[in-house]
C-alpha cells in the first residue's frame, strides 16, 4: 500500500501542477501581481491536500507569530521538495532565489516571471551574490517582500551534519532585515531523490527572527545553533512517536548522538 499511495499522490501532484497552471492562466497572467499570488497560495494548500488524503501525511506548521512584518527573510532547512512548497500561505509576498534555467521553460518560466523571482547565473558565487543582493534590495525597497533562502545550500538528510554556507551571511548584512529560522524534519516522510511518501505528520516550526545588525560570526553562531536545535527536538518526536517513519543512518547516528534510544 506505502508504494500505490506514493505513486498514486505523485501522480496527483503532478496531474495537479500542469492541470492548474493551465487552468488559472487567464486569471494569473490578467490579475495584479499581488491578487495573483491567490494561485501559488492555493496551488500550495491543494497540494498539502492531497498529501494528506492520499498519502496519509499531515503537514502541521507552527510558530507564525513569529514572523515579522514587512520584509524578512525566511531560512528553512532544506531536506525535501516539501519545504519548497509549504510556506508560500504563510508570506505576503515571497522572493525565491533560482536558477536563470528555470525561466527559461515554457510556461512554468512565465509564472516565475510574472512573480518577480530572482533568476541568478552560478558560474560565478561572487558575482551572482552581488547580482541577487542589488536584486533584492530593489524588490525589498519597491514592496515589503520576503526572501526564502536555504542556508544550506543544496538538500540533506535528516540529521546530517549542518553545512551552513556563508551566501546567508552576506544576503543578512547586505538587506539589514530580519533572520527567520524554520526547522522541520520533512525529509523524514518527503525523502530527496526517492518517489515514497511515507504517513505521518510533518512538523515544521518558525523560529523566533534574529534581529539585524549583529556581527556576522554570532549571527552565523544563532542561526546554526537555534536552527538544529530545534530540528533535533523534531527529530526525537517523530523518531519516538508511534509508526515513526523509517530512518536513515544520518538520523540515527544524530539520535545517538543525543543519547536518544530507538528500537
Amino acid at each position: 500500500m506505502l508504494q500505490l499511495r506514493s505513486l498514486a499522490f505523485n501522480a496527483a501532484f503532478y496531474a495537479s501542477l500542469i492541470f492548474q497552471m493551465f487552468f488559472w492562466a487567464p486569471f494569473y497572467f490578467l490579475a495584479p501581481r499581488h491578487r495573483a499570488w491567490l494561485v501559488p497560495r492555493f496551488w500550495s494548500r491543494s497540494s498539502m491536500w492531497l498529501y494528506e488524503k492520499i498519502a496519509h501525511t499531515r503537514s502541521e506548521i507552527t510558530g507564525q507569530e513569529n514572523l515579522p512584518e514587512g520584509s524578512f527573510i525566511l531560512a528553512p532547512k532544506h531536506q525535501s521538495f516539501w519545504d519548497t512548497i509549504a510556506f508560500f500561505p504563510y508570506l505576503k509576498d515571497p522572493i525565491y532565489i533560482l536558477k536563470r534555467e528555470l525561466m527559461w521553460i515554457p510556461f512554468f518560466g512565465w509564472y516565475l516571471l510574472k512573480m518577480r523571482m530572482i533568476p541568478v547565473n552560478r558560474g560565478s558565487r561572487a558575482k551572482a551574490l552581488k547580482a541577487v543582493s542589488a536584486a533584492t534590495r530593489a524588490e525589498m525597497e519597491r514592496n515589503p517582500r520576503q526572501l526564502i533562502i536555504y542556508p544550506e545550500g543544496t538538500r540533506r538528510a535528516p540529521g546530517d551534519t549542518p553545512n551552513y554556507k556563508w551566501g546567508i551571511v552576506e544576503l543578512y548584512t547586505q538587506l539589514g532585515v530580519p533572520v527567520v529560522p524554520v526547522a522541520h524534519v520533512a525529509g523524514l516522510y518527503w525523502p530527496r531523490r526517492k518517489f515514497l511518501r511515507f504517513p505521518g505528520t510533518i512538523k515544521a516550526r518558525f523560529l523566533k527572527p534574529i534581529p539585524p545588525g549583529l556581527d556576522r560570526d554570532e549571527f552565523m553562531r544563532r542561526l546554526i545553533t537555534e536552527t538544529e536545535a530545534a530540528c533535533d527536538e523534531l527529530l526525537i518526536e517523530a523518531a519516538t512517536a508511534p509508526n515513526a517513519p523509517p530512518l536513515p543512518p544520518t538520523a540515527v547516528k544524530r539520535l545517538k548522538e543525543l543519547g536518544v534510544a530507538i528500537s
